[in-house]
């Protein structure tokens, strides 16, 4: 990074975003890490812990933080509304910089690294994500990551970025439009990538958790995958059309088959086929309405135009 862009990026504000939920373990250890890195390229900046009403001693930590640095902001939700999606939604509609970081509480994702999203911003990249080159930690999980981010990206209307997720730094162009955005069951990484502007990814290894014990287990994730793949992708409902041209295709075939045999072999067939058939097309139909049914079940929170959040209150709210 050269000294002009060095010095032009010095002028500008960053804020940085952390929705928090049971983190209470990583809270002190990521603002002083952040804080490190902010202070060492740029002069103006805020931190924005989002508690996502956490059970534990969270807000005790956040309220001292906040005591002592009047630019870390704590916004604190009424309750937990689900995921961090809405922490990270919090955060940005409340952020001032002239660009948006945004990162996990659990410090999976190396603070550190923000220094190089920041030069690439400042070479003029409007997005720069991490990529999760590598991970640690359970290997099936790991590899059931990879082969999803590779299936999203193939079902995807998007051009998905492999690997990514919301870790990552936005310029105030792309946030403006994010904040824009009316949908109220927000999946933050697909609508950043929905956005646009110029972007580039930086590799990096996803740690473990730093402390705390992790709210993610396998259904969780069937969830998230289901929540990416229903909020930027018509795949299944592709998949629905071609179920059911392939189905009435067996059908004929099945018809023309019956009727061949019974010519050559007349007399009675088995309860057995006409049982397992009733079964499959009974399979199909449940299958579609399953399908259908997650669309539908989108369309019914959206047009319910309930608020995305409800904030509590704020510490250090200066807007």
């Amino acid at each position: 990074m050269t000294r002009e862009i060095f010095m032009a990026i010095l002028q500008k504000k960053i804020s940085v975003v952390a929705p928090c939920y049971k983190e209470s373990a990583n809270i002190r250890a990521l603002y002083g890490r952040v804080k490190a890195v902010l202070e060492a390229n740029t002069a103006d900046w805020e931190i924005i812990f989002v508690d996502t009403a956490s059970p534990d001693n969270s807000e005790e930590i956040f309220r001292v933080l906040a005591a002592e640095d009047r630019r870390v902001k704590v916004i604190f939700f009424s309750r937990n509304f689900g995921h961090s999606q809405y922490g990270y939604a919090a955060g940005t509609d409340y952020a001032s910089g002239d660009a948006v970081v945004w990162i996990d509480g659990d410090l999976q994702d190396p603070p550190e690294l923000i220094s190089e999203f920041i030069k690439k911003w400042g070479e003029g990249y409007d997005v720069v994500y991490g990529v999760r080159e590598r991970r640690k930690g359970n290997a099936l999980l790991r590899g059931a990551y990879k082969l999803f981010y590779r299936l999203f990206k193939k079902m995807s209307y998007l051009d998905i970025p492999l690997d990514a997720g919301d870790f990552s730094l936005i310029d105030r162009k792309v946030v403006d439009v994010i904040n824009a955005m009316p949908e109220r069951d927000r999946y933050m990484r697909g609508l950043r990538t929905w956005a646009g502007f110029r972007s580039i990814g930086i590799s990096y290894t996803r740690l473990e958790r730093g402390g705390g014990v992790t709210s993610n287990n396998w259904r969780r994730n069937i969830w998230w995958a289901k929540k990416a793949i229903f909020s930027f992708s018509y795949a299944p409902l592709e998949f629905i059309f071609y179920l059911s041209l392939g189905v009435f295709l067996l059908t004929v075939i099945a018809i023309v088959a019956y009727i061949i045999a019974y010519f050559i072999n007349p007399g009675p067939r088995g309860f057995t086929t006409i049982l397992l058939a009733v079964l499959f097309l009974g399979s199909c139909q449940l299958l579609a309405l399953s399908v259908i049914a997650e669309y539908t079940g989108k369309i019914f929170e959206e047009t319910k135009r309930r608020p995305k959040y409800i904030v509590r209150e704020i510490l250090n709210d200066r807007r």
